[in-house]
Parts: C-alpha cells; structure tokens; sequence
C-alpha cells in the first residue's frame, strides 16, 4: 500500500494557524451595529459561515503544500498474460545477408533487420514479460537481464544493426541465456527463444553444463532458425551416404541435441520475413500463459495540488469579499423616539 508523507514535516507544527479565521472575522466591522435593522437573509447567513471555512481550508491547503506532500513510491503485484523470456541473437556475420544470401540492395532486408524489426513488434504486443537478451557469436553475452523495462530491451534489439563477428559459438550462449532465471521466476513460464541462421559444433563438455543447467532451472526452448536459400534445413534427413555429423550438418545436430533436453523444445525454420512473422506468431501464442508481475508506481507529488486548491479558496473568499455592502441606518431624533414611547 502506498503512503503519505513530507518533506518539511516540521511544518505542520504551524496546522493550529488554520483555525484562525474561526477567532478573527475578516468581515467590516460597523462603529453602531444593530442587527434588527438589517433583513434576515438566508444566503448572509450562509455566506457568513463559509468566509471562515473556507480560510481555514486554504490556511490547511497552503501549509501541505509547502511541507511537500507527497505519495510515496511503491511495487504493486498485478496478473497478467505473458512469460520470463530469454531472447539469445546470433551476431555472426552470416546475419548481416538476406534470406537469398546476398548483401542487402535496399530492396531485400538483412536477416538480422528481420529478425530486429519483427522481435521489436513482439516485444511491444507483451507488455507484461519481463524479457532479457543474450548474444553470441564468437563469445556468449549478457546485453540485458530478466527486466520488465522493455524500452532497455528494444535498444538491445536494435544492436543487431550493427556488423557482427565470423563465429558462432551456440553452446555457450544457451548456456548463458538458460541460467539467467532467478529462483523468483520460478512460478511463472521461463522461455529460451534463440534466433540463429546457423549453429556450431558444442563440446561434450558444454553440453553436461547446458544439461545440468537445464535440470535444475527447467525451461521452455524455442529455436528461430532463419534458413539462407541452399542451406540444409534441420528438419531435413540426409541422403544415403551423405555424411551426417556435427561438423558437416550442425543445425540438424543442434536440433536433435535440444531435443533430448527433456523440457518442452520447438523449432521453427524461416526462410522470409513472413515465415518469420508466422513463428514469432505460434511463440506468442504459446507463451499466453497467467503471470504475476510488479508494477513499478513512483513518486506522486501533491503540493501543486494543495496550491491549487488554495488558490480556489481564496478567489471565493476575494469573490465574497468584494460583495459585502454598509447598511446605512439613518439616525432618528430623540423628541420622534420619546413620543413613539408615549
């Protein structure tokens, strides 16, 4: 629950001022006054009530505006549709050429422009993921933990503009990206989404780590490979005699490795900027799932507020003030009074 506070609280040790139009009238005062003389009139009566209310409520409005009241800042939990995502980018070189593998004319987007422009729309369709990228190419990195912040995310995005390096090191970086859930994302759907046109040879070695990270943090994977025109596809199944190994088809052995992750694995293979769209599609429908995430509220000040409301006060009581009138009582001789009397 969010609080009320100030900034000056020493200042309200002057609220007692506030019940000063209760004790000092700012009405004219008359040298003879005579109330018979004057007619009975309800809206006097009214107004004569609100002059000191409402001073006392500008007196009021006035001191917490200079005491700086304000709202404290605060994390809601709220419930939403989304999931804990991991987005792991190849930023080989190879991303740098169109799905028909040439340079790009201006006519023909890069794969990576693709991919930058289409995971950009996913990311602003979800609004209540917490989302981090990883990249890789010769080395895995970490661009940007799990965060909620998606506008940090959409920068990182944008980095796959830039040219990338020739290697493609994806053991590593399923490494990175799958033990970058915390133990407080635990409740809600953890999701690996690598988007790669091509993959390497993973040591034994990296894949016990990936194995054993996997076990303990289990997560969902999802494979966007952007297929280059001639390329071999991973679903494809060697002709007989060809030469089915890590080192002459390593997308296919890539694939068949995730497979044996033991956690829920898709692969999605795009060969055009709409096949892209497609897949990034079925991912978002996939991963619709319940999700309890915070909600960052800051600060909200109130002093403007409390001028404002002061300022109202006032003008009423100017307004109020400028209508108040003498009533003029003749003076009546003392020899008319006696003869009244008699």
């Amino acid at each position: 629950m969010f609080a009320l506070e100030f900034d000056h609280p020493w200042l309200l040790l002057a609220l007692p001022i506030m019940f000063a139009p209760f004790l000092v009238s700012a009405l004219r005062r008359s040298p003879h006054p005579y109330r018979l003389n004057a007619p009975l009139d309800r809206a006097s009566q009214a107004l004569s009530l609100a002059l000191p209310v409402l001073g006392s409520i500008a007196l009021l409005l006035l001191l917490l505006g200079l005491a700086g009241l304000h709202r404290t800042d605060q994390v809601l939990m709220r419930e939403g549709l989304g999931a804990h995502l991991m987005i792991l980018i190849d930023r080989s070189s190879s991303m740098e050429s169109t799905f028909a593998n040439r340079r790009p004319d201006g006519e023909e987007e890069s794969k990576a422009e693709a991919a930058k422009r289409l995971l950009t729309a996913f990311i602003e369709r979800r609004p209540h993921d917490r989302v981090g990228v990883a990249m890789f190419s010769t080395a895995p990195l970490l661009a940007v933990p799990l965060t909620g912040q998606h506008e940090i995310v959409k920068a990182a995005i944008a980095t796959m503009g830039f040219p990338g390096l020739a290697q493609t090191n994806v053991g590593r970086g399923l490494a990175l990206a799958a033990g970058s859930f915390g133990s407080e994302t635990a409740s809600a759907s953890r999701a690996v989404l690598l988007v790669s046109d091509g993959a390497g040879v993973i040591s034994r070695e990296v894949q016990a780590q990936l194995r054993d990270i996997i076990a303990r943090q289990p997560v969902n994977v999802y494979w966007l490979f952007l297929r280059t025109e001639g390329a071999k596809g991973i679903f494809e199944v060697p002709a007989t005699g060809e030469r089915d190994t890590p080192q002459t088809r390593p997308e296919r052995h890539l694939h068949l490795f995730l497979q044996t992750l033991g956690v829920p694995y898709r692969a999605f293979e795009a060969d055009s900027s709409d096949a892209v769209r497609e897949a990034i599609g079925e991912i978002d429908r996939l991963e619709a799932r319940p999700l309890l995430y915070e909600e960052q509220v800051p600060r909200r000040e109130f002093d403007r507020l409390a001028y404002a409301g002061a300022a109202v006060c006032l003008l009423f009581l100017v307004l109020m003030k400028s209508f108040e009138t003498t009533l003029v009582v003749r003076s009546v001789p003392l020899p008319a009074i006696r003869r009244v009397v008699r």
